[in-house]
């Protein structure tokens, strides 16, 4: 590892809360930029109180989300905090927020403002609906665009309510296109001399993930109306998942080769004889047309079988398969240990903290992140003698709570 990390000397603000702007700012700070993590006074992140809550100061979900940043805290009610807050800003190259549009107008820390005051600034927001169109006013989690987009309609039983995903995906998903938007404005920034502002929106991003979808619908004339299908796709067979005798697994079959493979195996195996060389199935279209008569056959196929016996055969044929793990699992799979994906940091009061990696691989710079999730106020100090301030006038802020700390 020879090369310094790509955005070494760069100074981020992550003026952000819960999940979508943290992510951001901790994937930055991984890739080598100064991220410095401002909070409120008192409660700091909203996200220090969520699941899972290890005392008053930390939770999980706040250690996995701003590790490798630097913290403070500071009380813009007080004109010394939001002068110290300019200051902080015209030193940055990047700013991050998600609060609703205009909240940070009314602070005095929205786009117009700071980028008068440094037209370098590459100010990056990310809202449930943006800052244009007639819902951008309105409040929203990932919860709200998951049901707006279409993505929640489509999954789950047919006839029952969809379930929760249970996975963050309208913030995880937005944050990274952030990190990818922020990346390109500070590539443009070195031609053009100027920052720019990023609108990132949950619900936006939530519907560019449409692959199939929007496509079906418009191109078949509004006649493909994509509806909740449980446990496979009725325009990709055969791809789903099959319970077998001990467990759960997923098989993906709908590519013709891999089907002729697998039907031989099938019916090899004790499946129907002709089923292997039934040419009605040989391409996507009809085996879309003969789903129900091909589950009938792979259902009890499968079974049948355990888990294992089931992911050895098709292993044997190069068919992609996997168990669906529990987290105990994955955290214990030799594949996501080989790839260094579950992060270990030693932390002065938890001890050894077991939080999921990033996925950056870069062949010639290290990305992992050593340096643990700040207190609340933790660097209130350090970054305010990097801006100019004087003893004095850090220990006058702290006093008087300008600069609060846990």
């Amino acid at each position: 590892m020879s090369q310094a990390l790509p955005l070494a000397g760069l100074r981020v603000i992550d003026y952000s809360h819960f999940l979508a702007g943290p992510y951001v700012g901790r994937c930055l700070a991984a890739l080598g930029a100064e991220v410095i993590k401002v909070e409120r006074p008192g409660s700091g992140d909203a996200g220090r109180q969520h699941a899972h809550i290890l005392d008053e100061q930390q939770s999980g979900y706040f250690l996995q989300l701003n590790m490798g940043k630097q913290g403070v805290s500071v009380n813009m009610k007080d004109p010394r905090g939001k002068a110290f807050m300019h200051k902080l800003c015209d030193s940055a190259d990047v700013l991050i927020e998600n609060y609703r549009p205009g909240a940070l107008d009314r602070l005095g820390l929205g786009y117009a403002e700071l980028s008068a005051r440094n037209p370098k600034l590459v100010y990056c927001s990310i809202s449930a609906y943006g800052h244009t169109g007639p819902d951008s006013h309105r409040a929203g989690f990932g919860l709200i665009a998951e049901a707006k987009s279409g993505i929640m309609q489509m999954v789950g039983t047919p006839g029952e309510a969809p379930p929760l995903l249970r996975i963050s995906l309208g913030d995880m998903y937005t944050g990274i296109h952030a990190v990818a938007a922020i990346n390109a404005a500070l590539l443009g920034r070195v031609k053009s001399g100027q920052g720019q502002h990023i609108d990132m929106a949950l619900y936006d991003t939530l519907v560019s993930m449409h692959e199939y979808a929007v496509q079906c619908y418009t191109l078949s004339g509004g006649e493909m109306l994509p509806e909740q299908t449980g446990h496979d796709m009725p325009t990709s067979t055969l791809y789903g998942v099959f319970r077998a005798q001990d467990g759960d697994l997923v098989l993906a079959a709908q590519v013709d080769d891999a089907w002729k493979r697998f039907a031989a195996l099938v019916e090899q195996q004790g499946g129907p004889v002709g089923f292997g060389t039934d040419a009605r199935l040989h391409h996507v279209n009809g085996r879309n047309e003969h789903r129900l008569e091909i589950l009938a056959v792979v259902k009890p196929w499968v079974a049948a079988r355990r888990v294992a016996e089931v992911l050895a055969l098709l292993d044997g044929i190069d068919v992609p398969c996997a168990k669906v793990q529990r987290i105990d699992e994955v955290i214990n799979d030799p594949q996501i240990k080989a790839r260094g994906m579950i992060l270990e940091q030693e932390h002065p009061r938890y001890g050894t903290l077991r939080l999921p990696n990033l996925p950056f691989r870069f062949s010639d710079c290290d990305t992992t992140i050593r340096q643990v999730a700040p207190d609340l106020g933790q660097h209130n100090a350090e970054v305010a003698a990097s801006l100019g301030f004087s003893a004095d006038e850090i220990a006058a802020m702290q006093a008087d709570g300008v600069l609060f700390s846990q």
